[in-house]
């Protein structure tokens, strides 16, 4: 597949304007051969799990490092199974009719909302990633929008015979419009997914990682392949979590997801921890506040903004 701009402005316009969701969106179920992870069969209980008809939903507290100050706001994480076009790399409006084309994907919607002085952020990535990982062993596509009263930008990432075709869209004069083309390699963006399909497919030690698009726009670094150290180990003091930590010694960084140690392996927090340059170190932290099941595309009236509050988001 390869992506002119035409086919990638299109995808970014499906992708926004999704209508279709709640035909689809968490009844996708593959054959009983298909649900395996890199290392082998998933846990028995995941058909029961991510094909119940819902979307697991979970709010946490945010502390988000901005501007040499820590800013308070929430973060969300929707993990959902769709039915995924190959060729195209966008949600399939009619999957029944797709043959060889689909394939059954974990999706991560992440969003975070923060205020720094007088002006919001509005920030979400989208992560989507083959279950049949013995099949597909790549994420297919990465998107990250960010909204805030200076402008806009959005990022995304797909991947091809030949690696990942970045696209970025920026308001800032020294980035403008960029493509380029990175090495088939791990994303820090499918570490989330990773692990709640089978997280003993995560990479340890000597890695090489593209960092996350979040980090990406919030510290407007270059694209780049990155060397780095990964670890998988128990969190000291809870043994029921477990803790991922990659090391990126260029950007004298340390990021950490803390996760449940057996299934469904939810995500309880994570933490960001890097160099701010003059300012020191700046970290930014996530911590588990509500966790439910539920088909979110049909509470879309007004009586259902309960459903926020549920989550602590009222």
């Amino acid at each position: 597949m390869k992506h002119g701009i035409c086919k990638f402005v299109v995808a970014a316009l499906v992708g926004i304007g999704d209508i279709l969701c709640p035909a689809s969106a968490a009844l996708a179920q593959p054959g009983a051969d298909a649900v395996q992870s890199k290392s082998g069969p998933v846990n028995p209980g995941f058909g029961d799990y991510w094909y119940q008809g819902k979307a697991e939903l979970t709010s946490y507290k945010l502390e988000q490092a901005r501007y040499g100050e820590v800013h308070a706001g929430h973060a969300v994480l929707i993990f959902v199974t769709e039915d995924f076009s190959k060729q195209k790399q966008v949600k399939l409006d009619r999957p029944g009719q797709s043959g060889d084309d689909k394939v059954n994907v974990l999706k991560l919607n992440l969003t975070k909302k923060f205020n720094t002085g007088i002006y919001p952020y509005s920030i979400m990535t989208s992560v989507f990633t083959p279950i049949q990982r013995h099949l597909f062993p790549q994420t297919m596509k990465v998107t990250t929008s960010s909204q805030e009263w200076c402008g806009h930008s959005f990022t995304q990432m797909n991947l091809d015979d030949d690696g990942y075709h970045v696209r970025l869209y920026s308001y800032f004069e020294r980035e403008g419009d960029q493509a380029v083309v990175l090495d088939n390699t791990l994303l820090e963006d499918e570490i989330w997914n990773t692990i709640r399909l089978n997280p003993d497919d995560l990479p340890t030690g000597e890695i090489h990682v593209i960092p996350g698009t979040l980090f990406q726009r919030l510290r407007h670094v270059s694209w780049t392949v990155q060397d780095a150290v990964a670890e998988r180990k128990p969190v000291e003091g809870n043994s029921d979590q477990m803790a991922y930590i990659i090391t990126y010694p260029e950007y004298e960084r340390r990021f950490t997801i803390h996760y449940e140690k057996v299934f469904p392996h939810g995500i309880q927090s994570w933490e960001d921890t890097y160099s701010a340059g003059s300012r020191g170190q700046a970290t930014t932290r996530a911590t588990v506040n509500k966790r439910i099941m539920l088909d979110y595309w049909t509470k879309n009236q007004a009586a259902d903004v309960v459903w926020r509050k549920e989550l602590g988001l009222e």
